[in-house]
């Protein structure tokens, strides 16, 4: 782990250094004060190069972080911080954005739970409302942009109730042949990742990912656990419980809106966020294709059969050869 600036600690003669709001094995984000404009509050988000990449790959990297920091310092949204600043010293990369109080997701998920209250349906789907505000307006610019690290600790709530999307870490622009462009390398976050971005910048993410991990934060927000990772549920359908029996309050709708958006893959998915939106907020919201689950009797989305199915033919002839084998040994 790169070594952590300290306290009173300048950069680009600018930014006085306060505190560390966090940080991890490639880099950290820093609570600053603007020297420029008086009184202006800021997050720093710092990330260091591999110091063993060779000399042109290095130079590559710094070329794509400046590219995309400019994508990101164009955006312009309510429920977006605004990113004010780029710079680099040395081997790390520096975004500035603006630093928004107030708490996130997680840890208002995590008091929730605490106190033995759920958190009011209302509230949950005012969040959403901005969100996906927030999403449509990543997702129809020109190239779309995606996210990729939705969770319910990169989204905030401001004291006066406003709702930001924070930590652009993962951002990646679509280019016309449908392969991406990272925005500071990484996957994002297990439990919220879909299967088709582990493939990391290999894999064909499109904003189908995006509706993936929103739909897993809106799962943990209404039952307060979050859901099993992708892989465990590629691998095991029934380890993902459905909202309803972990909270009964939910609504039908909003429970077949959830588990549409976290089918396992992408075409049995809602194609946009603004069907998504519907799927929640509408009057006649459109519907996944019904399939049931062979546990729970709930019905799940399409992408349960599609990746279980090839396993139990696997499991069926693995069974029929030792059958074979067993009946040869017994009639010699």
């Amino acid at each position: 782990m790169p070594k952590l600036l300290t306290a009173n600690h300048l950069l680009k003669n600018r930014y006085r250094i306060q505190s560390v709001i966090g940080h991890g094995g490639m880099g950290a984000i820093y609570l600053a004060n603007d020297e420029r404009l008086s009184g202006r509050k800021c997050a720093i988000k710092e990330v260091e190069q591999d110091p063993g990449l060779p000399e042109k790959l290095q130079q590559e990297a710094r070329g794509q972080f400046y590219r995309e920091a400019s994508i990101l310092a164009r955006l312009d949204h309510p429920n977006l911080p605004k990113v004010s600043d780029f710079f680099s010293s040395g081997i790390r990369d520096y975004l500035v954005m603006d630093f928004i109080p107030g708490q996130d997701l997680r840890s208002i998920v995590d008091e929730s739970r605490q106190s033995g209250n759920a958190i009011p349906e209302s509230d949950i789907l005012g969040w959403s409302a901005q969100l996906f505000d927030a999403l449509e307006y990543l997702h129809n610019q020109d190239p779309p942009i995606l996210h990729r690290d939705i969770k319910p600790s990169n989204i905030r709530v401001t004291p006066n109730g406003v709702v930001k999307l924070v930590d652009f870490g993962l951002v990646k622009q679509m280019v016309p042949d449908e392969m991406t462009i990272t925005v500071m390398q990484g996957r994002g976050t297990a439990l919220y990742t879909p299967l088709e971005q582990y493939g990391g910048d290999t894999g064909h993410t499109d904003v189908r990912s995006d509706i993936y991990a929103m739909g897993c934060t809106l799962y943990h927000l209404f039952t307060g656990q979050p859901p099993p990772e992708a892989k465990q549920r590629f691998l095991n359908p029934d380890s993902l419980i459905p909202p309803r029996h972990i909270n009964p309050r939910i609504t039908p709708e909003i429970e077949r809106a959830i588990l549409w958006a976290m089918a396992l893959h992408p075409n049995d998915r809602p194609a946009t966020i603004r069907i998504f939106r519907e799927s929640l907020f509408g009057d006649n919201p459109p519907l996944p294709p019904p399939f049931p689950s062979p546990r729970y009797g709930n019905r799940l989305p399409g992408a349960f059969f599609r990746f279980a199915l090839p396993e139990r033919i696997l499991a069926g002839t693995a069974a029929a050869l030792l059958l074979l084998a067993f009946a040869a040994n017994l009639f010699r």
